[in-house]
């Protein structure tokens, strides 16, 4: 298993229906070694600060098996970065995952902490309306993840993954349970027992509290 690719991208506008939005989604494939930090990427844009970026989603991560599944799935070449993705791995499934797994790249760890929800920015970026539907259906998130370690990466190092062996769920039920948000006290402190990322985390303590308190 190897690091594929490095994607860096710029804010860029896109027509939304009735608006223009700036996004960082547009993602290109960089040459040489880039430093990872604890916050991601230095020059990788974040726009929608309120739902994407901070400590808890330093980087969006891809797995090259996903790509293949979608490249059949949409019959044409998807390039590294095509989904946003700030590292492409080889032979990853996302479904695969747990939070709270490792994965070190080079001399840097990362963490898993979330699926990634796919929104209407996606859905523009990809040109089809019913993309969000068709994501949601695959199950083949991609990866969330905090950074454990700085350190420098670069096309063609080596990655490994140690399972997280604390309290912890999956991502794919992680991902089901966004939408269908069928939870119990027992599954809520769970999730609350979890390394989750910090967004989720305040909202599933809002639920816990209407719920159960």
């Amino acid at each position: 298993m190897k690091l594929l690719s490095i994607n860096i991208g710029g804010e860029r506008q896109q027509q939304r229906k009735d608006y223009v939005e700036t996004t960082g989604i547009y993602k290109t494939p960089v040459e040489g070694p880039v430093e990872i930090k604890s916050l991601g990427i230095e020059g990788d844009a974040i726009c929608d600060k309120k739902n994407h970026g901070g400590p808890d989603q330093a980087l969006y991560l891809y797995g090259g098996a996903d790509y293949t599944w979608w490249e059949q799935e949409l019959g044409k070449d998807l390039a590294p970065g095509t989904f946003g993705d700030n590292l492409t791995v080889s032979n990853i499934e996302s479904a695969s995952f747990n939070v709270g797994d490792y994965i070190r790249i080079g001399e840097v760890t990362l963490q898993v902490t979330a699926p990634r929800i796919p929104c209407g920015t996606f859905a523009t970026r990809m040109g089809d309306p019913q993309w969000v539907k068709k994501f949601r259906a695959a199950e083949r998130p991609g990866l969330y993840v905090r950074v454990i370690k700085e350190g420098v990466v670069k096309a063609g190092d080596p990655v490994t993954i140690e399972k997280y062996t604390g309290e912890t769920v999956s991502i794919v039920q992680m991902y089901r349970d966004h939408y269908t948000k069928e939870y119990t006290e027992e599954s809520l402190r769970h999730y609350l027992n979890s390394p989750i990322d910090i967004r989720s985390r305040k909202d599933l303590e809002e639920e816990f509290n209407k719920l159960f308190t």
